[in-house]
């Protein structure tokens, strides 16, 4: 081990800096992503108490909603776009191709069903949570949606 790698590890500032907490403004990170996807300026966010969000803003042919329930650490960002309004034609074929893109094609985001719609969602604790990973989840979802809800629903929309 050379000196300077020595004194990079006993260093106390070094172990001071590894040891705070850095503060992340979530509620202007994801306003700063949102700003990016949103193709029509069609954003639009709520606030329910002191840290309580919701979001919403078109991507393509979907609505995404964005909802930051508080801003501590055991608090949640959650992230969901509708793609296809139940019932449906074949719904077992629908299933199973659900739950294969769940496996295969959704990274963070899954496929569910919420109030009789199938959703892409994504839900993750803020604890240590960066602003690339905030990024993240909103993209994936949005694409993942916008990609899928008219191939869905050519296929599986009840007529």
């Amino acid at each position: 081990m050379t000196n300077y790698q020595q004194t990079l590890i006993t260093n106390p500032l070094v172990d001071q800096l590894r040891n705070e907490k850095s503060t992340i403004d979530h509620v202007q990170v994801i306003q700063s992503v949102i700003s990016t996807l949103d193709q029509d300026n069609s954003a639009m966010v709520s606030q329910d108490g002191e840290d309580a969000y919701l979001w919403k803003f078109k991507y393509g042919s979907v609505l995404v909603f964005v909802q930051l329930n508080g801003t501590s650490d055991e608090d949640t960002i959650t992230v969901w776009s509708a793609v296809l309004k139940l019932p449906v034609k074949d719904e077992t074929k629908l299933m199973r191709r659900l739950l294969e893109s769940n496996c295969t094609s959704t990274f963070e985001a899954r496929y569910g069903i919420i109030e009789n719609q199938v959703v892409v969602i994504s839900t993750r604790t803020l604890a240590e949570l960066s602003p690339g990973e905030v990024s993240r989840i909103i993209t994936i979802v949005a694409t993942i949606a916008d990609d899928n809800d008219e191939l869905l629903a050519s296929e599986f929309a009840s007529v």
